[in-house]
């Protein structure tokens, strides 16, 4: 008879993040003690490793860490959500997310090499995805400055760690207007700060599109241009920040709630777990 009880396999799966049968397996092979469980799941897991090389990550959470006019933005993934709620996964995200402040890193090779607890975070990653038994990566990491950056992460369902994360560069004294235009960013998510900030390729593109879809709809040969730069012009503001209407106030753009509170942004990122 096995020398554990089912409160053993859960405060297992609390403290490794692994899945229940993973559990009951290590704790039957450490006769139910629960360091030596934790000890058969990390050997286990390393072993793993290669196998697991090829899984898609589709879960995960972002994590944002704010100082002063610096802001940071990471998306650690894994592979299921019972992971992704995971304590152990959350504090692992937190402190991988810290290293990579402390380190001032801002790219994902400079935050892969950065120093956690004395191993890179890398290793630090590896090691606890040998625990939980999944595939966990660092995949995304991102980073803006300014007089001050604002930071607001969305959760999408109740049950799971934020799924969207937004980081606002700003200057100006209205941090309430900051926020708001970060909670606006996460719901509709523009892709560029301003107009000349979207490539010209695609903006030819789109005049042609709206061009090729006019002349197969019968309009007029006259009226061709209006009606092309109206719809490149919705395609700005479907994708542009400061020309979105705003979330709170859709009589009014971004762009000139932002102009009455005296804040200029400099710069935005937005990120979904799997996106």
């Amino acid at each position: 008879m096995a020398n554990y009880t089912a409160q053993d396999v859960k405060a297992l799966r609390e403290r490794s993040g692994a899945g229940m049968m993973d559990c009951k397996s290590a704790l039957d092979e450490a006769d139910g003690n629960l360091d030596k469980a934790m000890e058969v799941l990390r050997l286990k897991g390393l072993k793993g490793v290669t196998k697991r090389e090829g899984r898609t990550t589709s879960n995960g959470l972002i994590v944002a860490r704010v100082n002063g006019g610096t802001g940071y933005l990471i998306e650690l993934a894994c592979e299921t959500d019972f992971v992704a709620k995971a304590a152990k996964f959350i504090e692992l995200a937190d402190k991988v997310a810290d290293a990579i402040a402390a380190a001032g890193a801002t790219t994902l090779e400079a935050a892969l090499a950065a120093d956690l607890g004395g191993k890179s975070v890398q290793d630090a990653i590896n090691d606890e995805a040998a625990i939980m038994g999944e595939k966990v990566e660092l995949r995304k990491v991102g980073s803006l400055k300014d007089a001050a950056v604002d930071a607001y992460m969305h959760r999408t369902s109740k049950d799971l760690p934020p799924q969207v994360g937004v980081l606002v560069a700003y200057s100006g004294s209205d941090a309430e207007t900051a926020h708001d235009v970060a909670v606006h960013i996460a719901a509709f998510s523009p892709s560029v700060l301003k107009r000349e900030d979207v490539d010209a390729d695609v903006v030819a593109t789109e005049r042609r599109i709206a061009e090729e879809t006019a002349r197969n709809e019968g309009k007029p040969e006259a009226a061709l241009s209006k009606i092309v730069e109206g719809r490149v012009t919705g395609f700005f503001k479907e994708n542009v920040l400061l020309e979105q209407d705003f979330a709170k106030d859709t009589k009014q753009t971004v762009s000139k709630v932002l102009e009455n509170a005296g804040v200029t942004v400099s710069g935005f990122l937005r990120f979904r777990v799997g996106a």
